[in-house]
């Protein structure tokens, strides 16, 4: 599989969404009729999508709200909502703040100490509401905080960084003992996130839960670019996925593997499935909600790193509420609303009658899918060939303007 790229060097070729697709079953079934839940240790979801831990995204309003429609939102301890009693002011000046600004204000925001008052606080809010609360925290906080919200009464507990390995070898400090800790929680935990074959094995062998699968590809994220290190999607789904299927079948014991980031739209996330993904991570579709806590706003979870920031801050606009965005009715034409819609609708044009099924889908290379055809939409800028990132209010539009005004400056004072 892998081609030369020079003298002694050999790369192996990956896939991201927009060079695949899925080719339609030789039975077609009721999309209402399909199946979308999925499972993890005994706790079911009948909407496959978890919101994630982004504090533009998921505060406990959020929470909630995802929870009654049937799915999951992942609270950050390691975010303002553990840090401030009144974290919505933190995030309005974030939100208010000047774009060249933003990473200070986030950094400098984020210098707060984490408080344990508020870490039980929050998942104690959200469990007021009846819903299933999962929060999520770093490798180095995971055994100070975990005991706190399991206490406090979380279900879910996720332990997230850019890379989690199941060896992670320090001197400055004591790694986190996974074997130990997963023994230690007595509710599920979560761990990400993972890329590969290798990863995913040993952290399903270590005792984790679930994995989340992804390196870089979140809308807000630069992890990519600041260090070069990702796998795209469908690779890394697919491998994770293999993973998963070859640990079972040793051990008997099954481990979701969830894709997270890098989905902009309903076709992208029906190929996330059709890759072998139990549920799938959203942030930027779901920041996009009425009651996302960024008010249109998005920005990584990288991004208050004191030395070495991974994230920007993008703006995604405020389209509908979540429960539009979910179920619809889609008001968009770009696949960003009734998320649920496309995946019933998909499930039942390939013919699959729940996620098992979805998973094993015919995939094909095709690189000219989101082309073929479209000269009109690529043309007038609409459909598929609309801007990912409705920018015409934020960022985007302020980038274009100071760029404009600092070229006239610049031809003004050329000799």
């Amino acid at each position: 599989m892998a081609e030369w790229i020079g003298i002694g060097r050999r790369a192996r070729r990956c896939y991201g969404f927009d060079e695949v697709a899925l080719v339609p079953g030789t039975i077609t079934l009721n999309p209402a009729e399909v199946d979308t839940t999925w499972e993890l240790q005994g706790l079911k979801f009948r909407v496959p999508f978890i919101a994630s831990a982004m504090d533009g995204v998921v505060d406990v309003t959020f929470a909630i709200a995802m929870g009654k429609l049937g799915g999951l939102a992942v609270l950050n301890l390691d975010g303002v909502q553990a840090r401030y009693e009144d974290p919505a002011e933190a995030i309005a000046q974030i939100v208010r703040g000047d774009v060249e600004a933003t990473t200070e204000i986030v950094q400098r925001l984020y210098r707060e100490p984490i408080k344990e008052q508020l870490v039980a606080k929050r998942v104690e809010q959200i469990k007021a509401a009846e819903v299933q609360c999962a929060v999520s925290t770093i490798p180095q906080n995971a055994q100070r905080f975990g005991a706190i919200a399991q206490e406090a009464g979380a279900d879910i507990f996720v332990v997230q960084s850019t890379v989690t390995t199941a060896r992670h070898e320090a001197r400055a400090y004591q790694p986190l003992d996974f074997p130990s800790f997963f023994k230690s929680m007595k509710i599920p935990v979560i761990v990400g996130n993972c890329v590969t074959y290798d990863q995913a094995l040993e952290l399903m062998e270590a005792g984790a839960h679930a994995l989340l699968v992804g390196v870089g590809p979140g809308a807000a994220c630069t992890t990519r670019g600041v260090l070069g290190v990702g796998v795209p999607q469908v690779t890394s789904t697919v491998d994770c996925a293999a993973a998963r299927d070859f640990y079972h079948k040793k051990s008997g014991r099954y481990v979701p593997t969830i894709t997270d980031g890098g989905m902009r739209n309903g076709g992208d996330i029906c190929k996330a499935f059709a890759c072998g993904s139990d549920a799938v991570m959203v942030g930027s579709a779901f920041a996009k909600a009425k009651e996302a806590p960024g008010r249109g706003y998005h920005w990584g979870m990288a991004y208050p790193h004191a030395s070495l920031p991974r994230g920007t801050r993008i703006y995604v606009g405020t389209t509908g509420t979540l429960e539009q965005i979910l179920f619809g009715p889609a008001q968009t034409d770009d696949g960003s609303q009734n998320l649920m819609g496309a995946i019933t609708t998909c499930m039942g044009t390939l013919g699959a009658k729940d996620i098992k099924a979805f998973q094993l889908a015919d995939i094909i290379i095709a690189p000219s899918i989101q082309t073929e055809g479209k000269i009109f939409q690529q043309v007038q800028r609409v459909g598929m060939a609309r801007k990912s990132s409705a920018a015409s209010d934020g960022d985007e539009t302020r980038f274009v303007r100071r760029v404009s005004v600092t070229s006239k400056t610049k031809r003004a004072t050329s000799p």
